[in-house]
């Protein structure tokens, strides 16, 4: 059976989620992957409302959806982050200006994400968890090791409690391995499981697109960790260097000219999905496709349909046996 295609909300959170799950199904994916933004998934209503969570069933059961996973980004990255104005947007009002007011809320979303989940009947939470050590991400002035060790340690000081809540609801919490993260590449993700002692509440959203730009092999980053890919994004990106600028992006924002990298929509960019449907097939990865539609110079409907149809037509089955066994039956 193929897996599911899905869709992330997170780019549509505009749109009420009646109007999202319209369009999805015309879209033709599987089911959705809820933002916990917008209207799409409230996570003090979902605890507060006795029926809010099969509201939504209903609701997407209407459209013909399903739902594997919700993702929780925008609270999660506030976990850790410095917390400044840039993400006055992502917390009420009353916390802004107070890194650690925004802070103890984040970290009071992240535990009503694993319950809201098991209310809703889903296993997966995706997110963030944001980094107090991202600036330091080049070494001048000087970085001691300890400042480091500092950031890891306050990694695992922060989510052990966290992640607590996840055992006691029987749900999992997928990190997008990503800059500003915690983790961003093979090592980092490494390093953040070490710190939380390899709990097994805590893996990985794999998403290729934000690996691919850094030089990381998506492939092998699914083969270091096989056993932590609870969830899957299907995004593409390229490489636009010109000589001019660089891979960080010379603080030129997406699709604008001079750019050193861009999210393109899927298969319009350079990551090797075919690969990854194999790499993923070897691991015995039976989770939905996500599709995380990020194209800034098309438009988002056309992007969805092709989105659809791409991940239809690369995923395939694992074979249960070598081609030339039947030479023998």
């Amino acid at each position: 059976m193929p897996r599911p295609v899905t869709l992330f909300t997170g780019q549509w959170a505009d749109l009420p989620l009646a109007t999202m799950c319209e369009k999805a199904a015309g879209f033709g994916y599987d089911g959705l992957e809820l933002a916990c933004w917008g209207d799409h998934m409230e996570l003090d209503k979902a605890l507060a409302e006795p029926d809010y969570c099969e509201k939504k069933r209903k609701l997407l059961e209407k459209h013909g959806l399903g739902v594997w996973a919700i993702s929780n980004h925008l609270s999660g990255q506030l976990t850790l982050d410095l917390n400044d104005e840039r993400s006055d947007a992502f917390a009420p009002p009353e916390t802004h200006g107070n890194p650690e007011a925004k802070r103890a809320w984040a970290i009071e979303m992240q535990k009503k994400a694993a319950r809201a989940a098991r209310k809703l009947g889903v296993k997966t939470v995706c997110g963030f968890t944001g980094s107090s050590i991202w600036h330091l991400i080049y070494s001048f002035p000087p970085v001691p090791a300890k400042m480091i060790d500092d950031g890891f340690q306050k990694l695992a000081e922060i989510w052990h409690p966290i992640l607590d809540v996840y055992r006691q609801e029987g749900v999992r919490f997928a990190l997008e391995v990503h800059p500003t993260e915690i983790a961003f590449d093979i090592v980092t993700a490494r390093r953040t499981l070490e710190a939380l002692d390899n709990r097994p509440e805590f893996g990985f959203n794999f998403d290729p697109s934000h690996l691919e730009w850094q030089g990381v092999d998506p492939v092998r980053f699914i083969q270091e960790f096989p056993d932590r890919i609870f969830h899957v994004h299907m995004k593409d990106c390229i490489v636009t260097l010109d000589g001019k600028s660089g891979i960080l992006s010379s603080y030129l924002n997406f699709d604008q000219p001079g750019r050193g990298w861009n999210f393109r929509s899927l298969g319009r960019g350079s990551v090797d999905f075919e690969a990854i449907i194999r790499e993923l097939n070897a691991v015995g990865y039976k989770g939905p496709l996500s599709v995380e539609w990020e194209d800034a110079a098309m438009a988002r409907e056309h992007g969805a349909v092709e989105a659809c149809e791409f991940v239809r037509n690369i995923d395939f089955p694992r074979s249960d046996r070598v081609f030339d066994e039947a030479f023998g039956e």
